[in-house]
C-alpha cells in the first residue's frame, strides 16, 4: 500500500508543480512518445530477460503494491507452528511429524496457521530440511552448510526480477532521448511552417527526454529497490526457519529451538522472548 502512496505522490508533485508553473497537464502526453519510450523499454525486456524471470517481475510488483507481510503477527504464528511441531516430535517420536512435512497443505497442525502456510517456499524450505533431520544421517553441521546454500540459490534467483527491472530504468532516460531525437527530426522537417506549430513539436520531443528520465527515477529503479527489500524480508523468513530447524537437529528443547528463531528476526518484527513464550504455551494447551 505504501508503495501505491508513493506512487501517487510523485504523480502528484509532477503535475502539481508543473501546474502551478502554468503548464497545461495535456501538453505532457504525446501519443507519438509514449510510443516509442514504452514500445523500446518493453522490446529491450524481452530482448534481455528470460520468460520465467519476467513472470517473477510481476510477481514481485504485485508483491510490493501489496506491502510487507513479514509483519510481528506472522513470525508470532510461525513461532508458534515450530514450537508445536516440536513438542509432536519429542513427544511422539521424529517420526510422527512425518505426515505433517510430507504433505504441509493436509496438515491439521499448519492448517491452524494458513498465513505461514501461505509462504509455500519457505515452507518447502522447512519440510525439506526436516526430512533431512528425520533420515538422521546429516550432521547439524552440514545440515547448517547445506540449508546456507539453499537460501542463496533461492536469494540469487529471487533477485533476478529485481535486477532486470532496475536495468531498464536505467536505460530509460537514453530511450527517451532517442524518442527526443525522433521528435526533433519531424520537428526539421516542419521547420518552414507557423511558430505555434514548431513550438508544439519542439515541446512534444522535449517529452520524450522529461518521461524517459521521471519513469526511471521516478517508477521503475525505486520499484526495483522495493523488490530488493521485499526479497531481503523473505531471505530473513528463510534464516528463521534454518535457526530452529538446525537447534531441533541439535537436540535441544522445543521451547529454546524456537528462541533461536525468534533471534533470527529482524528487530522490527520480533517479539519478546515472554510473547513468544506465553503463545506458545496458549498453543500447545490449545492443541491437547
Amino acid at each position: 500500500m505504501i508503495a501505491i502512496i508513493g506512487i501517487l505522490v510523485v504523480i502528484g508533485a509532477v503535475v502539481g508543480g508543473f501546474t502551478i508553473a502554468g503548464g497545461q497537464v495535456m501538453a505532457l502526453f504525446h501519443v507519438s512518445e509514449i510510443v516509442v519510450i514504452v514500445g523500446i523499454a518493453l522490446g529491450t525486456v524481452l530482448i534481455s530477460t528470460p520468460g520465467p524471470v519476467l513472470k517473477g517481475v510481476g510477481r514481485q510488483l504485485g508483491a510490493v503494491m501489496k506491502g510487507n507481510r513479514f509483519t510481528s503477527a506472522l513470525y508470532l504464528d510461525a513461532l508458534k507452528m515450530l514450537y508445536e511441531l516440536f513438542q509432536i516430535a519429542r513427544k511422539d517420536g521424529l517420526v510422527a511429524i512425518e505426515s505433517h512435512i510430507e504433505d504441509p497443505d493436509k496438515s491439521a497442525l499448519f492448517k491452524k496457521y494458513p498465513t505461514v502456510l501461505h509462504e509455500h517456499h519457505a515452507m518447502e524450505f522447512l519440510c525439506d530440511s526436516l526430512r533431512l533431520v528425520l533420515v538422521g544421517s546429516v550432521p547439524p553441521h552440514d545440515l547448517d552448510a547445506l540449508m546456507d546454500s539453499e537460501m542463496d540459490v533461492h536469494h540469487e534467483q529471487d533477485n533476478k526480477p529485481a535486477s532486470a527491472l532496475q536495468k531498464v530504468g536505467d536505460a530509460l532516460p537514453g530511450i527517451g532521448i532517442v524518442a527526443a531525437v525522433l521528435g526533433i527530426v519531424v520537428t526539421m522537417a516542419a521547420i518552414s511552417g507557423p511558430v505555434e506549430v514548431i513550438g508544439e513539436k519542439v515541446g512534444a520531443a522535449l517529452t520524450g527526454t522529461f518521461m524517459g528520465v521521471l519513469l526511471a527515477y521516478g517508477f521503475l529503479n525505486p520499484l526495483s529497490t522495493a523488490m530488493e527489500h521485499n526479497n531481503s524480508e523473505e531471505a530473513r523468513f528463510f534464516a528463521f526457519f534454518k535457526a530452529s530447524v538446525v537447534a531441533f537437529a541439535k537436540g535441544f528443547a522445543p521451547i529454546v529451538a524456537v528462541e533461536f528463531a525468534r533471534r533470527a528476526i529482524f528487530s522490527k518484527a520480533r517479539p519478546t522472548f515472554q510473547e513468544m513464550e506465553t503463545a506458545c504455551k496458549q498453543a500447545a494447551k490449545a492443541g491437547k
